[in-house]
């Protein structure tokens, strides 16, 4: 016990007295057990919609608290930099950047059919963690965003903090997940603003880390319509990154929560649980799709949320994970999914072609970062 004691001294003086005080509200990588993760979530069954409407109030008013999100900062005025248009086999990409907050800035790339149509859905791309390359620029990624507009939607994907073009600040920095949640809520903004897209037609995906950013947005944003957490939603495993779980959004004294409840709070919007047999999403057949169910049913809303599992797969968004994706996101976005698949209903994926890291930078030696961007962790915790 007293090396113990020495030990937690240890850590309050190399991370100050106030960040050792917080490490106890933190929930992060398998916090709970399975058995542990299945038992809290038969014990937080509600049995009426005021119940449940009651227990999310204060899931919200706690995820907006532990990040520091009680009062969302205004948007900057700024306008978008959008550059390097590059026209493709039914879709175009641009390089985009834009202001989330005075000096920093959100990078990405914009997907758009290039079938002009009255109105198009808006979707939200937020990337997991990988590497060789980094998020946005892996195969699964320019796929997804690729294929969904060719069906005829805008997209926008988004670099995770640190990450791609985003190199303000390291990825791993203390309030990540503050900044990458302003950041996703920009990115809706973002969309808002391009021409014809359709406000009650917006969703979200993510896998991974990005699945996070899918559930935690989709709870404190009604703007997002449809969602699509992908190999992330668990009741046992609470994201493994500071990016997910590095600021106390679950746990506070006596009250506590899991991924599973935040990401019901997108009940009754329509959203698709994908899974694998291969991570901490191998039990959502029996454990975490039911409860959501559950909650949905208290909405009159069951058939809004789905799952698909694929028990013989790894912790990826591939071909398998996206098709599910791209029917869901046709039924509930009205997009054309014969535009990406054959008479059998096999998607094709082949026209969403793979370009290189060089080619969807954003900020070059021809586009400079911006002369006002802040540098650095201290820095960005500062605006922050």
């Amino acid at each position: 016990m007293k090396i113990l004691r020495t030990i937690l001294l240890g850590f309050a003086v190399v991370f100050g007295l106030n960040t050792f005080a917080q490490m106890p509200e933190l929930c992060q990588g398998p916090y709970f057990t399975e058995a542990q993760g299945k038992a809290f979530l038969d014990s937080h069954k509600p049995a009426t919609k005021a119940e449940w409407e009651a227990r999310a109030q204060k899931i919200r008013a706690q995820i907006r608290k532990g990040m520091e999100l009680e009062n969302i900062p205004p948007k900057p005025k700024s306008a978008p930099i959008i550059h390097t248009k590059r026209v493709m086999d039914g879709y175009t990409i641009e390089n985009v950047a834009f202001e989330s907050l005075p000096g920093i800035y959100v990078t990405g790339n914009l997907y758009r059919p290039v079938k002009k149509q009255k109105s198009y859905a808006g979707i939200l791309c937020p990337h997991g963690h990988g590497e060789n390359p980094h998020g946005r620029f892996r195969e699964q990624t320019q796929k997804r965003c690729a294929t969904l507009a060719r069906m005829g939607a805008v997209v926008f994907v988004l670099d995770m903090a640190g990450q791609g073009d985003s190199k303000q600040t390291q990825h791993k920095f203390s309030k990540a997940l503050k900044l990458q949640t302003i950041n996703a809520m920009r990115g809706i903004d973002f969309l808002l603003s391009l021409p014809g897209v359709d406000p009650q037609r917006i969703a979200v995906t993510g896998e991974s880390g990005g699945g996070t950013q899918t559930f935690l947005l989709a709870a404190l944003d009604e703007r997002v319509k449809v969602t699509a957490p992908t190999v992330m939603v668990s009741a046992h495993f609470f994201g493994g990154c500071v990016c997910e779980s590095g600021m106390p959004i679950h746990k506070k004294g006596e009250y506590q929560t899991n991924n599973v409840e935040i990401a019901a709070l997108t009940a009754p919007r329509p959203m698709l649980l994908t899974s694998d047999g291969d991570d901490w999403t191998k039990n959502t057949p029996n454990v975490e799709f039911p409860f959501t169910q559950k909650i949905y049913a208290l909405y009159g809303k069951k058939n809004l949320v789905e799952s698909v599992h694929l028990p013989d797969e790894k912790h990826d968004y591939g071909p398998n994970k996206r098709k599910a994706m791209y029917i869901f996101m046709a039924k509930h976005l009205n997009l054309d999914i014969k535009a990406v698949s054959d008479t059998q209903g096999n998607i094709d994926e082949v026209p969403s072609k793979v370009l290189e890291q060089k080619d969807l930078a954003v900020f070059d030696a021809e586009h400079p970062r911006p002369a006002n961007a802040v540098m650095g962790d201290e820095a960005v915790l500062k605006i922050l």
